[in-house]
């Protein structure tokens, strides 16, 4: 492959959409071009967008799929709003994504799949490459299919296979476009399908003939050129969301030395941490599949009574069927992970889109006085770190945590730098001694009102738990009124004392200000980026963003009073507002909600809190 003789246009930063039907393979296309700007030193964040249709009707736009990914040579925090290139393989995927095209951005087309059939069925009532729908668009029409066809007919190979590998042809044309080498997943490929040779020649000469296409149009095909981002040297990897929780549980299991048992129910999109989880019984995970939510979260606490570190992972459906198992675990105040990766609701909702909807669900969905301690990841890799501190407070405070992540987190992937075990702060289980001669179930540590985890089966050890109110320290069974409030109190002061073991709030920017912006969970990328950019126009603005609900970190008062206005931004209609409003109830707090199963885009928020700033 000769040098290119097009003059690049050099980038900061851009985003890429690669849209199809759902059988185009458009994910694994974004995954490769991700994988490939990772290798080259870019940041980057990717989103997956595909529908919940499971067979939708091909060349319709209920059935498009989509990857996109925001790479650059400075620091990624989002997935993008806009987009600066669209690679859209039919009429129907065109259709349903030009509105999040950049004017003036690049369009890249598979001018061969738009047949009067296929324009028709996707909505259009003429050609719009040819009626003019794409004026203001850098429009490159390719014949996608065709010139693939071409290509792999001397390979002998059924029609079939040959259709399927042009989303390689795909990729292939766009490491041209922004030139990376594409060695690389050539050799990833062979190793990939070493085993179906006639499988990896054409998915490689696909890849072959779409850099060697865009090489022959001689200066017509648009170049662009990034360098690497600064980054710290490490390991790294492109990591989804869910596979950074699997992989924290399993540091924390290690660390604590408790053994890992995960009992779970497959549900989108939760199900992948499942997935990974068991592919790492070397490392001794042991991974229930259940029959139902109630039975996976029944079968974990179990495991955490046996003395497993007990995991259940579920998305909002999922977590209203296991609300009153998870009272069992409240009142047996045994550790347990609950994994929340949050949809869009109520009911079945929309399955394959993220929302920030259960945090009320998170605070306060169970029958009785029934506190929890409830976190939230807010990036696709802080998944991790917040996966293994759920675990951490979870068994050291002897009380279940929920995790509280969110399909955009979990599908969306960014550059994570592998940590070393051993250097992740140590958790130490409370442990009952086999030898103390006073063990009573319910004697509690002072100074965080901890009980001891007896192991069943240890000599000395026998007690009795269950999901009957118990005496205080001797753990009797008991209906004595007295004894039921002062254990309603002590569980809420046990899970309020959290507050003293984690980290304090921290702000982006000047500790105060005429505006803060206030936010949880995975809406930190496009709220930070936004401020960041306010704060370069020299603007009053700092934002506080929470990963620790309840408690609430113990300087948050303080924070608040600094500042003349607090804005709460939420994916939801004003969960975390209205839980600030009752625990913080001596602050006037603006909002901005939005529940589109999309996420925040940075123009939106800079028009909402440009407005509040000019406001007196």
């Amino acid at each position: 492959m000769t040098a290119t003789k097009s003059k690049p246009v050099e980038l900061e930063d851009v985003v890429v959409k690669f849209v199809g039907d759902s059988g185009d393979g458009m994910q694994l296309t974004g995954t490769l071009f991700s994988d490939a700007a990772a290798l080259a030193g870019n940041d980057l964040a990717t989103f997956p967008d595909f529908p919940a249709e499971i067979r939708a009707p091909h060349n319709t736009v209920a059935g498009v799929s989509g990857f996109q990914v925001h790479l650059g040579q400075r620091k990624i925090y989002t997935s993008g709003d806009m987009c600066d290139v669209l690679v859209a393989m039919n009429p129907a995927s065109l259709k349903a994504n030009l509105k999040w095209v950049n004017q003036g951005g690049t369009i890249v087309v598979d001018s061969s799949a738009f047949e009067q059939k296929a324009v028709e069925k996707a909505g259009y009532l003429s050609n719009p490459l040819e009626d003019g729908t794409l004026s203001g668009y850098n429009v490159i029409k390719v014949p996608i299919a065709e010139l693939t066809r071409e290509k792999l007919a001397k390979l002998e190979i059924d029609k079939r296979l040959a259709e399927r590998t042009k989303n390689m042809f795909v990729l292939g044309l766009m490491f041209y476009i922004f030139q990376r080498d594409p060695q690389k997943t050539l050799d990833f490929i062979e190793e990939k399908f070493k085993a179906k040779t006639m499988v990896a020649e054409a998915n490689q000469e696909a890849i072959k003939a779409g850099y060697d296409y865009g090489e022959s149009l001689n200066g017509q095909m648009p170049v662009f050129k990034m360098g690497p981002a600064p980054m710290e040297k490490g390991l790294y990897r492109n990591i989804t969301g869910n596979i950074a929780t699997a992989w924290g549980l399993l540091a924390a299991a290690e660390r604590s030395g408790r053994p890992l048992f995960l009992g779970s129910y497959p549900i989108t999109p939760a199900t992948e941490i499942l997935m990974e989880l068991t592919r790492h019984k070397s490392l001794g995970a042991k991974v229930f599949q259940a029959e139902d939510e109630i039975a996976g979260i029944c079968s974990a606490i179990g495991a955490s009574f046996a003395g497993s570190m007990a995991v259940t992972t579920t998305s909002g459906p999922g977590l209203s069927l296991k609300s009153e198992a998870m009272g069992l675990a409240v009142i047996t105040e045994l550790p347990l992970v609950i994994v929340n990766v949050q949809r869009a609701g109520p009911s079945t909702g929309m399955p394959t889109k993220s929302e920030q909807s259960d945090l009320m669900q998170a605070l306060y969905g169970r029958n009785g006085e029934c506190p929890m301690i409830v976190m939230a990841a807010s990036s696709a890799a802080n998944c991790f770190y917040f996966a293994y501190e759920a675990a951490k407070l979870s068994m050291e405070h002897m009380t279940p945590v929920i995790l509280l992540t969110d399909g955009y987190l979990g599908f969306g992937s960014e550059l994570f730098k592998i940590p070393d075990v051993n250097e992740l702060p140590p958790i130490k289980p409370p442990l009952a001694d086999p030898n103390d001669k006073n063990f009573k179930p319910y004697r509690r540590d002072e100074k965080t009102l901890v009980r001891k985890w007896a192991i069943p089966g240890t000599e000395g050890l026998r007690h009795r738990i269950g999901g009957l109110e118990k005496t205080n320290i001797d753990g009797n069974v008991s209906t004595d009124p007295l004894n039921h409030q002062l254990m309603v109190n002590i569980r809420e002061e046990k899970v309020n004392r959290v507050a003293d073991y984690i980290p304090l709030q921290e702000i982006h920017g000047e500790p105060e200000g005429d505006l803060l912006v206030v936010g949880w969970g995975g809406t930190e990328g496009a709220l930070l980026s936004t401020v960041k950019r306010m704060q370069d126009e020299e603007k009053k603005i700092s934002l506080a963003h929470f990963n620790y609900i309840k408690p609430l970190p113990k300087n948050t008062r303080e924070i608040f009073s600094r500042f003349k206005k607090i804005i709460v931004c939420e994916l939801n209609m004003g969960q975390f507002v209205n839980y600030l409003r009752i625990s913080l109830p001596e602050y006037r707090y603006y909002q901005y909600n939005k529940v589109q199963g999309l996420p925040f885009h940075i123009q939106e928020l800079m028009d909402i809190f440009n407005k509040h700033l000019e406001e007196k």
